[in-house]
């Protein structure tokens, strides 16, 4: 935990106890609930997607959807450097830190998968929202595929890099019980990349998962990234980075619910 003595500039904490998984901080006050529903199943390994969006959310012709709480726009589906194919937008939330009883948002964040990973998730199908949500075996298995998934954070606030790094370490290192030097080469190059930078508000930072043991590091203050900061190659901490998310103690519960409503719908 970072102290409130951070005046206008609040540090972010990733949370090790997990919360009410629908209820961050008493209640979850907004969120986006997008979902990839299938335009044809004939071959799961190539179905095509289009993004049916919640009245939570709104979409423009231009291809973005706002996350409602922060009003950060999100593009539909990009291209991100190392992966192969365009990634769809599938859900999105926030990070709220509070501070004597108010609650400052600090990023919002969305992730993007690649299409195909409907093929990995055909056992849950029929499913509801709130039998996929608690379930561990579900989530491992978007994590295991060996599909790109990128999260996306932006910024709404300025973050000291080292602030950032320091608090996104506290969560993944517990996660990690006995780390070996080739995890400890990957959080050593992880910390390199934020140590001695300044996070901007409105600030692209993509956390990209190659397969379930290699990652990409991408930060931007102007758009969409052309290039790789870090490439992080470790299963231990890529492990860790997703369960941070999408585990039991996500330190975003808005975004995990998104995610799992949209999947659930597709899944019906």
């Amino acid at each position: 935990m970072w102290p409130a003595t951070l005046n206008s500039n609040p540090g972010i904490s990733f949370q090790r106890k997990p919360p009410n998984p629908f209820s961050p901080f008493g209640k979850i006050h907004s969120f986006s609930t997008l979902s990839l529903l299938p335009l044809h199943k004939n071959n799961l390994n190539h179905t095509h997607f289009y993004l049916k969006v919640s009245s939570s959310s709104s979409v423009g012709s231009s291809g973005y959807t706002e996350e409602p709480a922060t009003n950060v726009r999100f593009q539909t589906s990009l291209s991100l450097p190392g992966c192969s194919s365009s990634l769809s937008l599938l859900g999105t939330g926030y990070r709220e830190k509070v501070f004597a009883i108010i609650g400052v948002k600090v990023y919002a964040a969305g992730l993007y998968v690649n299409p195909s990973i409907l093929s990995a998730l055909d056992t849950w199908k029929g499913q509801s929202t709130a039998e996929i949500h608690g379930n561990a075996a579900f989530f491992s298995s978007i994590f295991q595929a060996a599909l790109e998934k990128s999260l996306q954070i932006v910024l709404v606030r300025d973050v000291d890099g080292k602030t950032f790094w320091d608090a996104l370490d506290d969560a993944i290192s517990p996660r990690i019980k006995a780390p070996t030097l080739v995890d400890e080469s990957a959080l050593s190059a992880f910390r390199s990349v934020f140590q001695d930078r300044a996070l901007k508000k409105g600030t692209f930072i993509f956390l990209t998962w190659l397969d379930p043991s290699k990652l990409l590091i991408c930060v931007s203050s102007d758009g969409i990234p052309s290039s790789v900061d870090a490439t992080i190659e470790s299963a231990n901490v890529a492990s860790a980075l997703f369960d941070v998310f999408f585990g039991d103690a996500s330190v975003s519960p808005s975004l995990k619910a998104s995610v799992t409503t949209g999947l659930a719908t597709i899944l019906k």
